[in-house]
């Protein structure tokens, strides 16, 4: 059975592959969750995670964009930005403490950016967790 990190892995893969213009990717859902073995309750939470995202995108990326200070979001690199949206969805939406989504993020940086991601990363977050905005 996969672990909760799993389930959030795969669903940077999703962000990622709509983000470069897989926009039927959702009808393949089932199909990478059985790939991965994400069954049950991580389907469950892996499935909420990927709708929340899609359903609160303007919010997500307008906090992404307000604690972001040389760049704008379209111009951060496409892993970045499915890791930046769905960390700052479970901050802002989540009862998941802040410290362990951000630890989460940085985590998932560390294995699927370069080296720089995760610090980028976990600023942003940590912005975000801070401003109030969050739960």
């Amino acid at each position: 059975m996969a672990t909760r990190h799993q389930a959030r892995e795969s669903i940077i893969g999703l962000l990622y592959a709509e983000d470069i213009g897989n926009s039927g990717i959702e009808k393949f859902i089932d199909e990478l969750f059985e790939e991965k073995k994400i069954r049950n309750q991580q389907k469950e939470f892996a499935l909420g995670l990927y709708h929340g995202v899609k359903e609160h995108l303007i919010i997500i990326d307008e906090a992404i964009n307000h604690h972001l200070k040389e760049w704008n979001l379209s111009e951060i690199g496409t892993i970045e930005r499915a890791i930046l949206r769905l960390g700052a969805y479970e901050v802002l939406y989540s009862e998941l403490d802040n410290a362990v989504i951000i630890n989460e993020a940085i985590e998932l940086a560390k294995k699927l950016c370069n080296e720089t991601s995760p610090k980028f990363i976990n600023g942003v977050l940590d912005a975000i967790s801070r401003d109030g905005e969050a739960k």
